[in-house]
């Protein structure tokens, strides 16, 4: 299985400007943010959606698909618990099962899952290189937007070596399935140490790495990689500020709340 979501393909997604990819990822949070009925989020859904399959990004939705159905259910199941409002359709005391709490934890469900799904699309279609050049031309400092995407960097690094740790103790014969669920938390132990330690060999290779090439000595770095300015991206900027408006229209006339009624 692979480690990166990014889906290397000439897509119209993959093409958009960096700066249009990070500002159409905080439009999506912006939109979500602003609104928790269901059925205001609903076309937001049908947006992500439509960019997945346009970025081909399925893949890595299919990946994840476990995650959003959890995400959705236990999120609608603890609001179920918190959100005790409205005339109750089913009460068990703990569960406060009403119109309103159903759809607020839906709703809050659903934000997640959006919030989720428009990360991966982002991911699918956006390299680490033009998501720092993205992060650099909104104003963000240098060294700020370097330490944002080396997680993205060595997050997949280190899952690779805690999979290359499992399969070399499991193929030693080490049996991580044996005892119990304490037990086998325990027996864990031989593959988090070299992990760790070789996460630390890699964190002072990285260290000494930089500073051979003189980080931090320009506040402005330079690229050779240059991203012209496209049709494209200014069509895509100007939906992207209409779905923006649009939201918060929405949030404003109170269309996005949840009526107790």
């Amino acid at each position: 299985m692979p480690l990166y979501f990014y889906i290397d393909r000439a897509g119209v997604l993959h093409r958009l400007h960096p700066t249009v990819k990070v500002l159409a990822l905080f439009v999506m949070f912006w939109s979500v943010y602003w609104v928790d009925h269901p059925l205001a989020l609903l076309p937001l859904a049908i947006v992500i959606m439509l960019a997945a399959r346009s970025a081909g990004a399925w893949p890595n939705f299919y990946r994840l698909r476990w995650l959003f159905v959890m995400v959705i259910f236990f999120t609608a199941l603890a609001w179920m618990v918190f959100y005790r409002r409205g005339p109750a359709l089913l009460d068990l005391g703990i569960i406060h099962l009403s119109r309103a709490s159903l759809l607020f934890g839906f709703g809050r469900g659903l934000k997640l899952a959006e919030l989720l799904a428009t990360s991966v699309v982002f991911l699918s279609t956006t390299k680490i290189e033009e998501f720092t050049v993205g992060l650099l031309s909104i104003g963000v400092p240098y060294r700020a937007g370097f330490a944002i995407t080396l997680a993205f960097r060595l997050a997949p690094l280190f899952m690779d070596s805690a999979v290359t740790v499992y399969q070399a103790q499991a193929l030693r014969g080490y049996d991580f399935n044996r005892g119990g669920p304490l037990a086998r938390v325990k027996r864990y132990v031989p593959v988090i140490i070299p992990v760790f330690m070789g996460s630390l060999r890699k964190a002072n290779a990285m260290a000494m790495a930089l500073e051979a090439r003189g980080f931090g000595r320009l506040s402005q770095p330079t690229s050779f990689i240059e991203y012209p300015i496209a049709a494209r991206d200014v069509i895509a900027t100007i939906i992207l500020i209409m779905i923006a408006a649009a939201y918060f229209m929405i949030y404003y006339s109170g269309y996005g709340a949840i009526s107790l009624k």
